[in-house]
């Protein structure tokens, strides 16, 4: 096991479930941990308090939005002034909306256009916007959130479901292009007990569970474990997208 004490964790999208769960396992690790948040809908008095939040729990918090370049080049600034380096950066941000595949007509172009700007261009332009500081590392690692519904076709949406193709893709891609300074990994996860999905709540991940061979939907702490063991035990893997999804896939 390979000790992350000491290191730099940037977790991008560190205020939703999986982001928060891995924020605090690095932190337990004894990693220095940095967190993004979205804007969104929160007005400027929610959003100092998520950022009090953060900070309050020991996390260096910044506000970014991966679908805004312009708001990537202002975090790499930040980012320099407080930290030297990124060690580990984990790409948990994204969103998605429950749409039944064969209404076609509900996944206009609008959406899509923002499924994909979030949930493949953003991670790709934060990985391009902060490669530098990647590059700075003695042991740099990335590592990207995916999902079973890029092997199964069957998530959220269409559009998400081709997303998310797209980012396993993109850690193969990237693994190949930035080795051996930079590994880059995904994890798959199937479903998981967050607010994620909006309208799936603890009825639906009962009934999923049961279909689980696990019999449980993921606990957002069962996704962090798998990318903190990206950084601690699997040094020798790139351009792998390790699937933690309790058997859901079989």
């Amino acid at each position: 096991m390979r000790s992350v004490a000491g290191r730099i964790v940037l977790v991008v999208g560190g205020n939703g479930g999986i982001g928060a769960a891995t924020a605090a396992a690095f932190a337990r690790a004894g990693a220095t941990v940095a967190v993004t948040f979205r804007r969104g809908e929160r007005n400027a008095g929610e959003i100092a308090a998520l950022k009090a939040e953060l900070e309050g729990r020991g996390y260096a918090a910044f506000e970014a939005d991966v679908a805004d370049t312009a708001s990537l080049r202002t975090l790499r600034g930040e980012l320099e002034a407080r930290f030297d380096r990124i060690d580990t950066l984990v790409h948990a941000s994204g969103f998605t909306k429950a749409i039944p595949h064969a209404d076609l007509d509900a996944l206009d172009d609008d959406f899509i256009d923002r499924m994909f700007a979030v949930n493949w261009r953003g991670q790709f332009a934060t990985m391009r916007e902060l490669m530098p500081l990647l590059k700075d590392s003695t042991d740099a690692l990335a590592v990207f959130v995916s999902s079973i519904a890029a092997s199964n076709g069957a998530g959220s949406n269409i559009a998400y479901c081709a997303a998310k193709a797209g980012t396993e893709t993109l850690v193969r891609s990237l693994a190949r292009a930035l080795a051996p300074s930079i590994r880059v990994m995904g994890v798959s996860p199937g479903v998981v007990d967050t607010g994620f999905v909006p309208g799936r709540d603890a009825e639906f991940n009962r009934k999923i569970g049961q279909t689980i061979p696990l019999k449980r939907v993921a606990a957002a702490e069962d996704i962090a474990d798998a990318i903190v063991a990206c950084a601690t035990h699997l040094h020798y893997a790139t351009g792998t997208t390790l699937v933690v999804d309790g058997g859901r896939l079989l």
